[in-house]
């Protein structure tokens, strides 16, 4: 269940931000149009910064789920085991714990923009647009979390899972070279 969860969520993560980044180059493409003939758009500034930003958080989630974030694992990987696995509980307590706060705080942002609207759209409420800093902080801690059990068992082995990947890589290559 777990890893059927991780693969949803995968899925769903790459394809947003994929979204999001088609859209975001759509966007500036047309805003440089307009510009060259003449006719800037007013809200393409604030609408690509928003795109980004949600790019950005959503796309920090996508890592953490991938532990494709940025770590210290061949500092760790060198402590004895003991020490490399209470490394590991404190690194993701300490993540957790930040991720958390980042979303408790997002959460009390969004109740003080109740009512701002954005300056360029003044029909789009600035807690849709803010919206992406306790959701992305939530989503990155469920990401964080289905991807500890293979972290733990990567680290435990001595093994990263940079390395861990590259060789199933090599295998499966290996595998289909041998099967021709």
């Amino acid at each position: 269940m777990v890893a059927a969860l991780r693969r949803y969520l995968e899925a769903a993560l790459e394809w947003f931000v994929i979204f999001q980044m088609v859209v975001l180059t759509v966007v500036v493409i047309v805003a440089v149009l307009f510009r060259i003939y003449g006719n800037s758009l007013s809200w393409y500034d604030e609408i690509a910064a928003i795109q980004l930003s949600w790019i950005t958080y959503y796309g920090a989630a996508l890592a953490a789920l991938k532990r494709r974030h940025i770590g210290f694992d061949s500092v760790l990987l060198s402590l004895p085991v003991n020490l490399r696995m209470a490394g590991v509980v404190l690194a993701e307590a300490f993540v957790i714990a930040f991720f958390a706060a980042l979303a408790w705080t997002g959460w009390q942002v969004l109740q003080v923009l109740e009512g701002d609207m954005l300056v360029s759209l003044t029909w789009m409420p600035v807690q849709i647009t803010q919206s992406v800093i306790p959701i992305g902080a939530v989503l990155f801690i469920i990401c964080e979390l289905l991807s500890v059990p293979d972290y733990w068992r990567a680290t435990k082995d001595g093994k990263s899972l940079e390395h861990m990947e590259i060789e199933e890589e090599v295998e499966t290559e290996l595998q289909k070279a041998g099967a021709r």
